[in-house]
């Protein structure tokens, strides 16, 4: 049986860098050609970054993006590089190009279209017409191609491409990630390619892109849907592997539901078999624990929102509650500690304990701190507003100036130094509205936006697991949460405990359950009632909130678009 060597090189690219995106690609080819490799495949639209979203509706953009497959291609050596970029024709197509010996030997077009949830396919791209699907002879094995979406169809190219004499499939990806998505990939994969008798090597793309993190773990499939290999999560890897390939008549003897009648695929001859040599062992990486996974989600989509956009420091509001210490936390294994400041901006009715939590917090996160007290401001807002004031009772509108103070205090300071502001509010506040618009809402990037309160508890208990240590302090975790805008206020003033309000929320946002339903399933049906208006009226609030990490199967933005002037009862 031939030896066939094969390289999943999964980059972080950006989206409109397409010389960086060169240099990227061109340094992990010649990494894998230095390692004898007959075929090294990149993730979707490698060249362009994903998603470019409406860059590509400028046709300057398309035509630079294929200008630079060219020099790309020109650079390739003997080993095939199968390469994600945006095809120009007639209209435009999503595509991998079969690139080696300093030529384009052939295009594959993407034959599924995904138009749901964060994607937007079928707004720039069409599906090819019908056609047969190329295979590739690569050191003489016969290579489909496949991209992303393909994937998942059992009844797609994949199938037919198999049964039209493909020994190897490989398949082009750029797959957002969110908590357990590894889990499904690997279950896909597996029955994909033991339906198709043939291995499958799937390519995926890491890094942040504004609301979207891509993991990475490329993967390895043999034939009968055993996992072979596996690359690191999160992190850049070329994933290099040997594949046993059997000869295409071997599978179709073998397989169980009988020969599939199918005609043969049109061939495309680009290289010839090199000379065998040691087999390289297998690398199967390890899989994070699920919580541990989305922490280093948050890291990764933090590190490099913040970089890609020029930023090199980060600002945040050190209320001394568990929301703010763990943006920090995860600010400071993004940035390093040295790019990170913290600033405390107690009012009069901050407690004493919050005070010296922030600065406990600070000090075993090594990050600077600073003190603003924003009593002077508090008092000259009420000042100001007495006389038209004058007549009606205290109530919300006097306690968020506190958290529009603070606001404006660290965007001053972000126009001051440059240094960006990380807001800390949890998807818990931001599906119920319980944050301050232009107050603690306002910053660059809300990093745990889509992070419900429980799980904002559960990952600090495994950071401090992790670390061996309370790197969040002990007190921060253990006392009732609270905004401190009025004396005595705590969360369950105004909301129901959050392992209550997380699950109806959960079930009303990303499960898309009606009240009635959600009642069905045993929630109190006042507090759903009331949740579910709570989570509607406050859609005008979410628009104006800045974009962070999408780490659930549905969050605020682009997965869940709702009128706000609705009247649909829920």
């Amino acid at each position: 049986m031939p030896r066939f060597r094969v390289a999943a090189a999964q980059l972080n690219v950006v989206v409109g860098d397409l010389e960086g995106n060169a240099a990227r690609i061109v340094e992990a080819y010649d990494r894998a050609e230095a390692a004898g490799c007959d075929l090294v495949v990149f993730p979707e639209l490698t060249v362009t970054g994903y998603p470019p979203e409406d860059l590509l509706l400028r046709p300057a953009f398309v035509t630079q993006a294929v200008e630079v497959l060219e020099k790309i291609a020109a650079r390739t050596a003997r080993a095939a590089a199968v390469i994600g970029f945006p095809e120009p024709g007639r209209d435009l197509h999503n595509a991998a190009a079969v690139c080696a010996n300093g030529r384009v030997y052939g295009v594959y077009r993407k034959q599924l279209l995904p138009n749901y949830g964060v994607f937007d396919e079928q707004r720039y791209f069409v599906a090819p017409e019908a056609s047969p699907l190329p295979l590739f002879n690569v050191a003489g094995v016969k290579v489909g191609i496949s991209i992303c979406e393909d994937a998942w169809s059992p009844t797609g190219p994949i199938l037919a491409e198999a049964a039209g004499g493909a020994e190897l499939i490989v398949n082009l990806n750029a797959s957002p990630y969110y908590a357990q998505r590894l889990v499904e990939r690997e279950t896909m994969l597996a029955t994909r390619a033991a339906d198709a008798s043939v291995p499958i090597v799937y390519a995926n793309l890491v890094g942040g892109q504004d609301e979207l993190v891509f993991d990475g773990a490329s993967l390895v499939f043999d034939e009968h849907g055993m996992l072979i290999a596996r690359a690191k999560q999160f992190v850049t890897d070329l994933l290099v592997v040997d594949v046993d390939v059997r000869p295409a008549f071997h599978k179709r003897q073998l397989d169980p539901r009988g020969r599939v009648e199918a005609s043969p695929l049109p061939e495309i001859q680009v290289s010839e078999r090199r000379p065998p040599d040691a087999r390289v062992a297998a690398r199967i990486e390890s899989v994070l624990s699920p919580v541990h996974e989305v922490y280093e989600a948050l890291v990764l989509g933090t590190r490099d929102y913040v970089r890609k956009n020029g930023f090199t420091d980060v600002v945040i509001g050190l209320s001394g509650g568990i929301d703010s210490a763990l943006v920090a936390a995860i600010a400071v294994d993004a940035l390093g500690a040295e790019h990170v400041s913290g600033v405390l901006m107690p009012s009069r009715y901050s407690s004493e304990h919050s005070v010296s939590d922030a600065t406990a917090l600070a000090t075993n996160l090594g990050i600077t701190s600073f003190t603003v007290p924003i009593e002077p401001a508090h008092a000259a807002f009420e000042t100001m507003l007495a006389p038209m004031f004058e007549g009606s009772a205290p109530g919300l509108a006097e306690e968020n100036v506190q958290a529009r103070v603070r606001g404006n205090v660290l965007m001053t300071i972000s126009n001051k130094f440059g240094w960006m502001v990380l807001t800390t509010g949890n998807k818990s506040e931001m599906a119920t509205g319980y944050a301050t618009l232009y107050g603690d809402m306002a910053g660059g990037f809300a990093v745990i936006k889509d992070v419900p309160k429980t799980l904002v508890y559960a990952l600090c208990g495994d950071l401090n697991e992790r670390t061996g240590h309370d790197l969040i302090p002990r007190t921060v975790i253990e006392k009732p949460p609270s905004a401190e805008l009025a004396p005595g206020q705590l969360d369950s003033d105004s909301l129901p405990p959050y392992d209550v309000l997380d699950p109806i929320i959960e079930g009303y946002v990303e499960d898309d359950l009606s009240v009635v339903e959600l009642i069905a399933r045993g929630h109190d049906g006042e507090l759903t009632r009331r949740v579910a208006r709570m989570i509607d009226r406050n859609e005008y609030k979410r628009r104006q909130a800045a974009p962070g990490v999408r780490v659930s199967p549905k969050a605020f933005g682009k997965d869940r678009r709702l009128p706000i002037t609705n009247r649909w009862p829920g």
